[in-house]
């Protein structure tokens, strides 16, 4: 079986060229490719994407200029040549036997979304082992999802509507449940997700935030189940809670809070979560307001 391997990625060389290189580490998996998915790029992602092809393993590079990731991922799917399709972000080290998981759980001849543990830690150098906090009951997550080509595109792929942050991948994973195809989650296909607390800024945060509740409401327009409603907290409840505990006129003082080094770690963390629980609720309440009009 060929597994084609899809990262979708824009201005992050660095983080690409380490991603390959664990690729090109791979042990006892079947064949592979590598599709990097330039979405727009304007660094060194093309010389990183071509170094490696030429000194490791099959990688194609293909150019989508529109900043998309929705789009980018459906480029990936059509270039495909295999039947079997892994989804991980340009900013993952993966372990030797990663594939050779993915593809062992595919095993069964009913179509599935098979995920694996998701470790978020500071630098390359962490080698922990995935423990019950790294389990996740999510359907689909492109950081780290193996699915049948053919099933992606029984489904037209990604809703490119999905054009900020966020929600793009549940929201194909609906269309993949009621298409039929079942979930699984390997513990042996994990990978450890880089988060360096230099790229992880509160601004970066805080923006991914805004970005989020925006597709939340998009995707609560194509969906308004309770599963949806409590996936984006989108439920009065949580609205209630977040008005009470992290109203957004509070931000700015949760910002400076989060961001003053004479306060206690913990006190610096819990402010820096109010601060974005108050910028993601009252963006959400904006973008459902916009619903209703």
């Amino acid at each position: 079986m060929l597994i084609s391997i899809v990262i979708a990625t824009r201005n992050r060389a660095e983080f690409l060229a380490r991603a390959l290189d664990s690729l090109g580490a791979q042990q006892n998996a079947p064949p592979f490719e590598t599709i990097v998915v330039d979405n727009g790029s304007s660094d060194a992602t093309a010389e990183v994407a071509a170094a490696r092809a030429s000194e490791t393993f099959a990688v194609r590079r293909i150019f989508v200029a529109e900043a998309n990731r929705g789009a980018a991922r459906n480029a990936g799917i059509e270039a495909a040549r295999g039947a079997l399709v892994v989804f991980v972000d340009d900013d993952v080290r993966l372990p030797s036997g990663f594939l050779e998981a993915h593809a062992r759980a595919h095993r069964d001849s009913a179509p599935l979304a098979v995920s694996g543990p998701i470790l978020n830690v500071a630098s390359y150098e962490a080698r922990s082992k995935p423990s019950f906090l790294n389990y996740s009951n999510a359907f689909l997550c492109t950081c780290n999802v193996s699915i049948p080509r053919a099933a992606l595109l029984a489904v037209n792929g990604f809703d490119t509507r999905f054009d900020l942050y966020g929600w793009e991948d549940t929201e194909l994973g609906l269309r993949l449940r009621r298409s039929g195809v079942r979930r699984a989650f390997a513990w042996d296909a994990y990978l450890y997700h880089i988060k360096p607390p230099e790229s992880e800024t509160l601004a970066t945060l805080a923006t991914k935030a805004v970005e989020r509740a925006q597709m939340a409401a998009r995707l609560l327009e194509k969906d308004r189940g309770l599963r949806i409603r409590l996936a984006t907290g989108a439920y009065l409840p949580n609205l209630w809670r977040a008005a009470l505990l992290a109203p957004e006129r509070l931000a700015p003082a949760y910002r400076r809070a989060a961001e003053n080094p004479k306060l206690l770690a913990p006190l610096r963390a819990f402010a820096r979560g109010q601060y974005l629980d108050a910028v993601y609720t009252g963006a959400l309440r904006r973008a459902l307001a916009g619903l209703r009009h």
